[in-house]
């Protein structure tokens, strides 16, 4: 499964139940360190506030994924964000969700609520999108085979990240994932490239 829902950019917002106000925000990541690195600074930025909950899902697999209840009753909190990424069928993504407490308990199910509202929210402020895993791939061919190479890169809208050209030329590319088979085949049918 090479593509998979993601947002596009970075989306807030603002959700207010029983005077406690919840700051929901929606950021797209592409690894657990990075979004590790997304709740730091989230954290670090909201230190005041009582509780800043999160969770998170990466890759198209979805089969890494993390959730916290910082503080609040177990499973009020983080799993009702990641409850959201489900329901939406995200990946790739960290949604952070800081409460600031205004004196009214709200309950087991009033924050399990609250929480998963907050959440949504934030989701429904961003651009969902569909991205597509990449990989890398290094094709090294004859001087003499340029023009047919080049010509595939150019027909299949592929990305160059390094090139070497000498009277043996190298060349590495970004491709989806999807097309990796497909492209392979036509590179191996292009006389003197190999694929390293």
């Amino acid at each position: 499964m090479a593509r998979y829902l993601t947002i596009e950019q970075p989306s807030e917002a603002v959700f207010r139940e029983k005077m406690s106000r919840f700051l929901s925000f929606a950021f797209p990541v592409s690894s657990a360190a990075e979004a590790k690195e997304t709740i730091a600074l989230v954290a670090n930025e909201y230190h005041d506030a009582r509780h800043v909950c999160w969770a998170y899902m990466i890759g198209a697999d979805r089969l890494e994924y993390l959730s916290t209840d910082n503080g609040e009753p177990s499973g009020t909190a983080g799993k009702p964000i990641l409850g959201q990424i489900n329901s939406f069928n995200l990946t790739n993504i960290v949604i952070i969700v800081v409460r600031y407490f205004g004196g009214i308990k709200l309950g087991t199910s009033g924050l399990i609520a609250a929480y998963r509202e907050a959440a949504r929210q934030a989701i429904e402020a961003a651009t969902i999108i569909e991205g597509r895993e990449m990989t890398t791939l290094t094709v090294t061919f004859p001087y003499l085979a340029m023009n047919d190479v080049m010509r595939l890169v150019k027909n299949e809208n592929l990305k160059i990240t390094s090139q070497e050209f000498d009277n043996t030329c190298r060349i590495s590319l970004f491709l989806p994932l999807d097309l990796l088979p497909a492209v392979t085949s036509r590179f191996n049918d292009i006389s003197g490239t190999s694929i390293d």
